[in-house]
């Protein structure tokens, strides 16, 4: 599986929306999870929401309500659509992608994924 390829960041008031997007070469449909995850500086990467190939879909608390995550397998795609952003969510934002989890692995455990992206930068000024 080629890498994801991330994109759609940028820079935004707080209080405003922001979409990304994800390029999945080897398929949507192939990977038994696909994710966003971020980074701020200075801390761990970190999940924000994952979908399933079920369509499951699992959210870190601190985006439930505002991300909405979704995935276009017709055009390999996968999306994060970010509103009431806030100035904590400013981070490089990743998509991940992982065909099976290791026994007793978790979706929002970085390590569980094999394929990344390069990042895309979401700034959200107060």
């Amino acid at each position: 599986q080629v890498q994801p390829v991330a994109s759609g960041g940028g820079s935004v008031e707080a209080g405003g929306s922001l979409g990304l997007s994800c390029a999945v070469p080897g398929g949507t449909s192939g990977s038994h999870c696909l994710g966003w995850f971020r980074q701020a500086p200075g801390k761990e990467r970190e999940a924000v929401a994952v979908i399933y190939t079920d369509g499951s879909i699992y959210y870190a608390d601190s985006v439930k309500g505002r991300f909405t995550i979704s995935q276009d397998n017709a055009v390999n795609t996968l999306y994060l659509q970010m509103n009431s952003l806030k100035p904590e969510d400013t981070a490089m934002y990743y998509c991940a992608a992982t065909p099976y989890f290791s026994y007793g692995g978790n979706w929002y455990e970085v390590g569980e994924y094999n394929y990344w992206g390069q990042g895309t930068q979401v700034t959200v000024s107060s």
